[in-house]
């Protein structure tokens, strides 16, 4: 298999620089396979919007947060869900 198709068939790997995006930074090598896969694969590009919406929710959780809880409350599960939901159908 070319190293081409490897990137362009590699969901597994595409899952992992998101993510490792995500936390940090990524070589410009990796960027470049990124944008190559995520330009093939829709499954990928939704993975990634929801990994980003999933993101910034809890860093505006723990932001906004001012008794630590062990248990989210019913509401505001039921909110996330509308909020996750609203950002994917945009």
């Amino acid at each position: 298999m070319s190293y081409l198709k490897r990137i362009i068939y590699n969901c597994k790997q595409a899952t992992y620089l998101i993510e490792k995006k995500s936390v940090g930074s990524i070589s410009f090598r990796e960027t470049i396979e990124l944008r190559i896969h995520l330009f093939g694969c829709g499954f990928c590009r939704l993975f990634s919007k929801q990994s980003h919406v999933i993101n910034e929710m809890v860093k505006e959780l723990f932001r906004s947060s001012e008794v630590p809880a062990a248990r989210l409350e019913d509401d505001f599960k039921k909110e996330l869900q509308e909020r996750i939901e609203e950002e994917l159908n945009k």
